[in-house]
C-alpha cells in the first residue's frame, strides 16, 4: 500500500511543501509566497504539491506544518486570548508582580486579570505558606465568563508540583475541562518571572493554535485528504493536534529547526553547522545527531523575556531580498530591510527597481537568474564589494556558533543559498545538497516525534540508576503522548546537573526521548 507524507513550512517569504513517499523521497516540492493571511499561503502550497504530485489524496497518511502563526500573533499582538494571571507565591514574591518588564501594549492586552495567592515552595521543596485554596476558588469564580484560558505559576514549582497541580484541579471544578490551564512547570525551567512569561505567553496563544490546527485540518479533508496531522516544534520534532493546542509556544522557532533537520537528512551529515538563508534573514544552527543544539540562555517573543526551550540559533539580516543601498560617496549599506516576497517584482534583475542582495550575487557571477543585462548600468568594481561584504557577515556568524577554531562542515539550505559560494571561511566542506530549497518543508515532513522533561530529582530516594531511568520512562511517556510510536523509541538527549545548594543530591535532569510516528494503518493491519 502506497503511504505519502506532506510537509508544509511557513516562513517570512516564502510557504514551501513537498510530498515524500514512504522511502522519504521527495515526489514534488513547491515554493509559493507567504501570504498576509498565513492561512491562505498554506493552503495554496498544498493544493499546488498535490496537483505537482500525482498522488492520490486517499494516499496521503500524514500531513505536517511548520507554522509561524503562533509567533506572528505575540509578535503583532492580535487574535491573543483573554487570559487569567495566577502565581502562587504570596507573601514572597510581592515585590515584583507578574507582567514586569513586559512591554505596555501586550500587557493592556493580558493583564486584565492579575493574582498573586498564598502558597509556593522554597527552593529545596518546602512550603513557604500553605496553599489558600479559599482564594483560588474565589478567583475562579471571578474570571468565569471573563477569561477563556488561564496560567498559573508557583514559586519553585520544578521542584515541587503541588501547588500548581492542586490550583488547575480547583479551576477545572469550577469553570469545567473547556478552559485551557497552563502550568509553568509543564513549560519552563528554574527562574520564576521569565517561567512565568512563558506561561504567560503561551496561555494567551492557545485559540490561535487551536483554530490554526481546526483550519488545516478542515482545509486536508476538503481536498480529500484524510491525514494524521502534527505541528512542528522548536526542537526539531512533531507534536499531535492535542499537544499543539496545550503547548502552542513550542512551535515558535519551528521554522529554523524544520531547516537544520531537513539539512541533516538530505546531507546525511549528522554533525554540522546549518545556514539557512531565506528571502529576509540568514539563520545558522548546529547540528548534534542530527537534532538542533539548544540555547542555555533566556530569549525573547515579542519582547517578552523567557526561559523554555528554543533552539540555538543566530540570525542576520541578509537574505535573497534584502536592499542593497549605494551611497554617491562609494561607500553601501546591507539591510536589515528586505523587499521579502516581492523580490521577484522589485529586484532589478527581474525588471524592478530595488537592488537586491541577489541582484549582487547575479552581477558577480555567483548566481544565474532573471536578467543580468539589467545590471549593466551598476559599477561592478562597487558590486563586487558589497558581496564580499555579504560573505563576511555569513562567515562571522559561521564563526560564532562555533565550539572551537576547528573548520567544520557548512550545510547551505534555504531559497536564498544561491547567495553563496562553494567556499566559505571556516568551513571544512560547503554541502549544498538536492532540493535544498525546501529543506525546511522536509525537515517538517521527515521528523519524528518527541518527548522531553526536565525536572529537579532527588537522588538520595530512589539512588541515581533508578532516578534517571524514572526521568527517561517520563521522557519517553511525553513522547507517546505526542504521537510516537512506543515501540520505536530512543533517548536522544540526557543531562545531569548537580544542584549543590539543594538537599537530597538534588540534580537537574533533562532528557529527551523520540520515536517514529505511530502509524494506526499498520498498527490496524497487524
Amino acid at each position: 500500500m502506497n503511504s505519502y507524507r506532506l510537509g508544509i513550512d511557513v516562513g517570512g517569504t516564502h510557504t514551501d511543501a513537498v510530498i515524500l513517499d514512504n522511502a522519504y523521497q521527495v515526489i514534488a516540492e513547491v515554493k509559493t509566497t507567504t501570504t498576509t493571511d498565513v492561512s491562505e499561503g498554506i493552503y495554496k502550497a498544498m493544493k499546488e504539491v498535490v496537483a505537482a504530485s500525482g498522488v492520490l489524496a486517499s494516499e496521503i497518511d500524514f500531513a505536517m506544518l511548520g507554522t509561524t502563526h503562533c509567533t506572528n500573533a505575540i509578535v503583532e499582538r492580535r487574535r491573543l486570548n483573554k487570559i487569567a494571571i495566577i502565581r502562587i507565591g504570596a507573601p514572597a514574591t510581592l515585590a515584583i508582580k507578574p507582567l514586569t518588564g513586559v512591554p505596555d501594549d501586550l500587557k493592556n492586552i493580558i493583564g486584565k486579570h492579575i493574582h498573586i495567592v498564598r502558597g509556593g515552595h522554597e527552593f529545596d521543596g518546602r512550603e513557604i505558606v500553605p496553599l489558600d485554596e479559599s482564594h483560588i476558588y474565589e478567583i475562579a469564580k471571578e474570571i468565569k465568563g471573563q477569561a477563556d484560558s488561564v496560567a498559573v505559576t508557583s514559586v519553585f514549582s520544578p521542584v515541587s508540583t503541588a501547588h500548581e497541580i492542586r490550583t488547575a484541579e480547583i479551576l477545572e471544578e469550577v469553570l469545567g475541562t473547556e478552559i485551557p490551564i497552563s502550568l509553568s512547570h509543564e513549560i519552563g525551567s528554574v527562574g520564576l518571572l521569565e517561567r512565568e512569561n512563558a506561561t504567560i505567553l503561551n496561555a494567551s496563544i492557545v485559540e490561535v493554535a487551536r483554530s490554526t490546527a481546526d483550519g488545516f485540518v478542515k482545509a486536508l479533508k476538503k481536498e480529500g485528504i484524510h491525514a494524521k496531522v502534527f505541528f512542528g516544534q522548536n526542537d526539531g520534532t512533531l507534536m499531535s493536534v492535542e499537544y499543539t493546542v496545550k503547548y502552542p509556544i513550542l512551535t515558535i522557532a519551528c521554522g529554523p529547526t524544520n531547516s537544520l533537520r531537513g539539512a541533516a537528512y538530505l546531507s546525511d551529515y549528522p554533525d554540522a553547522l546549518v545556514v539557512d538563508v531565506g528571502g529576509t534573514t540568514t539563520d545558522v544552527g548546529v547540528l548534534i545527531d542530527s537534532f538542533p543544539r539548544q540555547s542555555s540562555l533566556a530569549v525573547e517573543i515579542g519582547g517578552v523575556r523567557t526561559n523554555f526551550r528554543m533552539p540555538d540559533i543566530a540570525s542576520i539580516g541578509l537574505g535573497g531580498g534584502t536592499i542593497v543601498e549605494l551611497h554617491e560617496d562609494g561607500s553601501f549599506s546591507i539591510g536589515p530591510e528586505s523587499v521579502g516576497y516581492l523580490l521577484s517584482e522589485k529586484g532589478i534583475v527581474f525588471g524592478g527597481n530595488t537592488l537586491t542582495t541577489t541582484d549582487v550575487a547575479v552581477a558577480v557571477g555567483v548566481a544565474n537568474i532573471g536578467n543580468r543585462e539589467l545590471l549593466a548600468h551598476l559599477d561592478l568594481s562597487v558590486l563586487k564589494k558589497v558581496y564580499a561584504r555579504m560573505i563576511e557577515m555569513a562567515e562571522a556568524t559561521i564563526d560564532k556558533m562555533k565550539t572551537s577554531a576547528d573548520p567544520v562542515p557548512v550545510i547551505l539550505v534555504g531559497g536564498g543559498s544561491i547567495l553563496f559560494p562553494a567556499q566559505l571561511q571556516g568551513a571544512s566542506e560547503v554541502i549544498k545538497p538536492k532540493n535544498s530549497g525546501v529543506a525546511n518543508a522536509i525537515g517538517s515532513a521527515i521528523s519524528q516525534v518527541s518527548g522531553q522533561i526536565e525536572k529537579i530529582f532527588k537522588t538520595d530516594e530512589l539512588g541515581r540508576e533508578q532516578t534517571v531511568a524514572l526521568a527517561k520512562e517520563l521522557a519517553c511517556q511525553e513522547a507517546v503522548d505526542a504521537g510516537a510510536d512506543p515501540g520505536k523509541l530512543v533517548i536522544v538527549d540526557i543531562d545531569e546537573v548537580p544542584l549543590s545548594y539543594l538537599p537530597g543530591n538534588a540534580t537537574k535532569i533533562r532528557v529527551k526521548a523520540a520515536g517514529e510516528l505511530l502509524d494506526n494503518k499498520l498498527v490496524s493491519n497487524s
